[in-house]
This record gives C-alpha cells, structure tokens and sequence, in this order.
C-alpha cells in the first residue's frame, strides 16, 4: 500500500508546483509590453548605454595621438565620468562613444596649435558596460556586454542553466525612459528558432526561473529511493 500511495502524492505535488508559476503582469512598478518585445533604451535609462560602445567610469583607454608619444598614454575614467590629458586638460568621457571622445579630443588639441592631430581611442578595459543574469544558472553574475549580445549568449556566459531551472520562465527586465520593464522568454521557443533571440543590452537583468517541481523531485527521489519514470518525463516538459 505504501509503494502505491507514495509515487500518487509525489505526483500530485509535483503537478501543482508546475502550475504554481504566475503569470508576468504589469503593475505600479515594472511594465510588461502586450507584445511581448521589450524597446531598446536610451542613454538617459543607464547613463552610459547606446548599441556601439559607450563609454563610462572605471573604463581604461588607450589615447594615441600619431607622433607625439609625449599626448599618447593609457587612462582611466573616473568615478565622475572624466579623464584628464596633457594639454586638453579635464573632459568628460563617459556618456560618449570611442570614436566621439577621438574628435573631441582631435579639436582640442588643435585649438592649443597641435598641427593636423591623429587621435585613437581604444578600449583597453571595459567595465561599466554589463550585463546582470541570476536564478537558476551556473554562475550568476555580471558580464561584460562584447558585440552582438543576445539573450542565449547571456546565459552562455553565466555557465549555463542548472538542473532546476525551468527554460520556459525567463525574466528579462529592462529600464525604458526611466520606466522598469520586464517580459518573460521562453527559452526553449528561442532555441528551436520559434522566435528570435532578443538583443541585450548594458543594464539588463536576465533572471532564469526555478522548476520546484523538478527539486522537490530530486530532494524525494533521494530520500525515498523511488523510481518514476512517468513524472521524470512531466518535468522535462517544463
């Protein structure tokens, strides 16, 4: 009687925590776009956020000025967002783009009767451009934003999902001319080419779900020794 009664109830519980996700709804706080497709933001929502690289404080560069090693060196920004260089003197860098903080740099320089200057900003360190991933993932963290982020190359950073994470209940929030948005993804759909991979940007949030099902399953299963082979096959659905 025992063997029969255990596998029942395990199933029955196993059965409600799959059901007991809640949907994704807007409120006072956060939005949830109707179509599902979070907007890009603007470089007002994170200070220092457009699609090329923008730069922001903690960042090192290389600044080369051709032919004159004296106006060449490696710098860092700093907490307020500035560099300081020889002759240019203080300017603000965060908030710019490598190639905008060349020109400008390339002006001034000109302006203290440098002849013809060839300036080159390079990101030697980038630091303030970052994307957060947590839940149920390997190593969460915050990693760099390199290229073409996406949601599924996130999550590839942080190591991977864990056997507890349920791929069908991925958060992505997003702040939208100073508004907090999220959507929910489901990864799997993403995978099998249902829909695109959405882009990530610096200051995202990417938040992988928990499956209780599957750990209240693994926590049984060790306690009782029991083999379920219908419910192994449930919880790989969700």
């Amino acid at each position: 009687m025992r063997f029969w009664f255990a596998p029942v109830v395990i199933f029955g519980a196993l059965l409600t925590a799959c059901a007991s996700t809640p949907p994704l709804r807007s409120n006072e706080h956060v939005v949830v776009p109707a179509d599902g497709v979070l907007p890009p933001p603007t470089r007002q929502d994170t200070s220092n956020q457009l699609r090329t690289y923008v730069l922001g404080p903690a960042d090192r560069l290389s600044v080369e000025v051709l032919g004159i090693a004296e106006l060449s060196r490696s710098v860092l920004i700093d907490a307020s967002g500035r560099i300081s260089l020889p002759l240019v003197g203080d300017m603000i860098a965060a908030g710019k783009t490598p190639s905008e903080l060349s020109a400008e740099i390339t002006r001034s320089l000109a302006e203290h009767h440098v002849r013809d200057p060839q300036v080159t900003v390079n990101v030697v360190e980038a630091v303030s451009q970052v994307v957060a991933v947590d839940g149920e993932v390997d190593e969460p963290g915050l990693y760099p934003i390199v290229g073409n982020m996406t949601l599924m190359r996130a999550i590839a950073r942080a190591k991977g999902a864990t056997e507890f994470a349920t791929l069908r209940h991925v958060v992505l929030f997003r702040t939208v001319q100073g508004q907090p948005m999220a959507v929910l993804y489901d990864l799997r759909a993403i995978r099998s080419g249902v829909y695109p991979d959405p882009q990530i940007y610096a200051n995202d949030v990417v938040v992988v779900g928990e499956s209780q099902a599957r750990r209240l399953f693994r926590d049984v299963i060790q306690g009782t020794g029991l083999i379920l082979t219908p419910i192994v096959a449930l919880l790989q659905r969700n």
